[in-house]
């Protein structure tokens, strides 16, 4: 008898574009919980540059570049609070992936309100890989912007979506 519980998490993030270190951080969760949603956000104050389904678009496909380890993955849009999203999949855990001190103190902070809101949800923090700790979408779209080379930090169809909408 197999009375193992299937733990689900949650992947919140913009993925504005997805680069190699969200992927890591994905494979990485699929050694911890058996069923990950990716939850892309809306977030309309960091104001995206690809639309949510582009970014679940391109997520999707890139998942085909890694090892998930069996883990049953779901990508899907969400604009609500994020452990109001978590408890609409029964999830337990909030994964967030960590680059540098700097994205400590938000993170702990978001951990921290996360907390007192439902206490049962755990968020669990994975360091970023070495070589992938200075990948930030933020400075991709900044290369990309100025026709920069983006290959060494995003798939290849991220690039053609970039050449796509004119960047």
């Amino acid at each position: 008898m197999n009375d193992h519980q299937t733990i689900t998490g949650i992947y919140p993030g913009t993925f504005d574009p997805v680069t190699f270190g969200h992927l890591d951080i994905v494979e990485r969760a699929c050694n911890i919980v058996d069923k990950l949603v990716i939850s892309v956000a809306e977030n309309i104050h960091k104001k995206p540059f690809f639309t949510v389904d582009e970014r679940v678009f391109m997520i999707k496909k890139s998942l085909k570049l890694i090892n998930t380890n069996k883990c049953l993955i779901e990508v899907v849009g969400f604009d609500n609070l994020l452990v109001d999203h978590a408890k609409n999949f029964n999830a337990k855990v909030i994964i967030r992936g960590l680059r540098a001190v700097a994205d400590f103190e938000y993170e702990f902070q978001m951990a921290g309100m996360n907390s007192k809101l439902a206490p049962d949800v755990e968020t669990i923090f994975l360091m970023a890989s070495e070589n992938l700790q200075l990948t930030s979408a933020r400075f991709v779209k900044e290369i990309a912007f100025h026709s920069g080379k983006i290959n060494n930090f995003v798939p290849d169809h991220v690039i053609e979506m970039f050449k796509k909408k004119g960047k």
